[in-house]
């Protein structure tokens, strides 16, 4: 057993040293005369070659798109707030819906609607939004029952409620992050 690894390990070292006496001393870029001093040009020089990257370009600004909390979403929260009544089926913040449940009024369990609520951005306007409504007709048993998809008034008073909620939270919290703003005056030095 230690032998085999003994073996190993040489073999190892000798096809190391093969390669490395192959070389004859020569490293690619090891001549200084092909590359600045500066070790921030060589940096630059070599990011324009396509030898590197950078770290703070993998986690800047320029990556992938904005996901805001859910309590700092307006479209989000008016979403929320406007259907509160209905029992929800699905909630993915991350994937952008909302689903409820089969929701009836005044309990007549033969006629029922379900919503769904699929978020496009987080900006504040008509095209944010997709709305469904889905109404569910049934016979005597719930084994007969008919599901139609609703447009028309229905969608439209939702999507103008929801933007209407969520342009009221937008100002409310634009008020909020006002007050913040407030910047202390510079400290003298101490001398």
């Amino acid at each position: 057993m230690i032998l085999i690894k003994n073996i190993k390990l040489i073999s190892f070292f000798a096809i190391i040293t093969f390669f490395l006496s192959g070389c004859n001393g020569k490293f690619p870029g090891a001549d200084a005369r092909k590359f600045p001093a500066d070790p921030e040009k060589r940096v630059e020089k070599n990011l324009r070659e396509g030898r590197g990257f950078r770290l703070n370009n993998q986690f800047g600004k320029s990556r992938g798109g904005v996901f805001d909390f859910a309590n700092s979403n307006g479209l989000w929260r008016a979403s929320l707030d406007v259907i509160d009544f209905m029992p929800l089926s699905s909630v993915n913040y991350s994937g952008g819906i909302i689903i409820t449940d089969w929701y009836s009024e005044n309990n007549n369990q033969n006629e029922s609607i379900k919503i769904s609520i699929r978020f496009m951005t987080n900006e504040i306007r008509s095209d944010a939004l997709n709305i469904k409504v889905f109404n569910r007709k049934c016979s005597d048993s719930f084994l007969n029952c008919k599901i139609t998809e609703t447009e028309g008034v229905l969608v439209t008073e939702l999507k103008k409620e929801i933007l209407k909620k969520a342009a009221m939270y937008k100002k409310m919290d634009d008020e909020k992050k006002g007050n913040k703003d407030y910047k202390y005056p510079k400290m003298k030095k101490k001398n």
